[in-house]
């Protein structure tokens, strides 16, 4: 089996989570300086087989589009059109800011620990990944 990739897109950063080839696990991979975000991929799509790429889709309570998402639209197209053999998936990322940095406090982290904004990034990722994973398994 391939991995699966999932993205918690940001106009300054990127998080990047990744499953194991069973597409069990949901570990966080790295956050990327989002002007490189296509740079790393396929360096990354080089050495790894992803079968399947998950973009954060936020939402406000009402079930809209966020704001923020009128930045996404053009990275998945742009994502779909680079690597056409991957599908994309979008899922709700509500809330994933705010679960990692609960996480963050929960585990243990100092306070300058938690202002590290490219870990929540990263911990975002991997929360959206488990989501996923944790959804297809029902």
């Amino acid at each position: 089996m391939a991995r699966i990739l999932a993205l918690d897109y940001g106009e300054k950063r990127t998080g990047i989570a990744i499953t194991d080839e069973l597409q069990m696990i949901a570990s966080g991979l790295t956050t990327v300086n989002t002007k490189n975000i296509f740079s790393f991929l396929t360096e990354y799509l080089k050495k790894e087989k992803v079968e399947l790429f998950l973009v954060g889709e936020p939402k406000q309570m009402n079930n809209t589009d966020s704001e923020s998402e009128q930045f996404i639209k053009p990275f998945v197209e742009k994502l779909s059109q680079t690597f056409p053999k991957i599908p994309i998936k979008r899922v709700d990322e509500r809330f994933t800011s705010k679960m990692a940095f609960q996480s963050m406090i929960e585990s243990g982290l100092k306070k300058k620990q938690r202002q590290n904004k490219s870990l929540i990034d990263e911990i975002s990722a991997t929360i959206i990944l488990q989501s996923y994973l944790y959804s297809e398994k029902k």
